[in-house]
């Protein structure tokens, strides 16, 4: 009970106002830069997004990061891509978590292991309130494992906007 408790209270005085204290105009331009110039590297799409707190049904219900992760996912149709090669880097401020959800096409051959500590690089940042290097770290970490097993082949046309979106 105290922990679900916390959990309200969190989202409860999580603010718009801290979410755009965080990812100010210049954290959400380096962020948009950082994957412009990534998806030059890889055969991946990724598309950023940041939530301050989740809507109050789904904290009502108890949804899981993870859950809402997947939610935009298919809300900002980050699957919808021609390879199958979307990922979905999902900041929640007032849980504190960063979610990463990919594309069938890319979990065949990338790990949820290998996701997860992208996560929680991100999330080392964020507690240090680095939220820029954390995101940038987040980029850089998808890059890697995108070049890894989907390098760049000359023709990956820019199907999701690289452009952050906070919620």
């Amino acid at each position: 009970m105290v922990n679900k408790f916390n959990r309200w209270s969190r989202h409860f005085f999580q603010t718009p106002g801290a979410l755009r204290r965080r990812f100010t105009p210049q954290v959400l331009r380096s962020i948009e830069e950082a994957v412009r110039a990534s998806e030059k590297k890889h055969g991946g799409e990724i598309r950023f997004v940041v939530e301050a707190k989740l809507p109050f049904p789904a904290l009502r219900f108890g949804q899981t990061p993870r859950a809402r992760a997947v939610e935009l996912f298919g809300q900002f149709s980050v699957w919808d891509t021609e390879e199958n090669n979307g990922v979905l880097i999902y900041v929640l401020l007032a849980d504190r978590d960063v979610e990463i959800v990919a594309d069938r096409g890319l979990n065949k051959k990338i790990t949820a292991a290998e996701w997860e500590d992208v996560c929680r690089s991100m999330e080392t940042h964020f507690r240090e309130g680095q939220f820029e290097a954390g995101s940038l770290a987040g980029v850089k970490g998808v890059t890697a494992l995108l070049a890894r097993h989907f390098p760049a082949n000359g023709k990956n046309p820019n199907e999701l906007s690289d452009k952050p979106t906070l919620l």
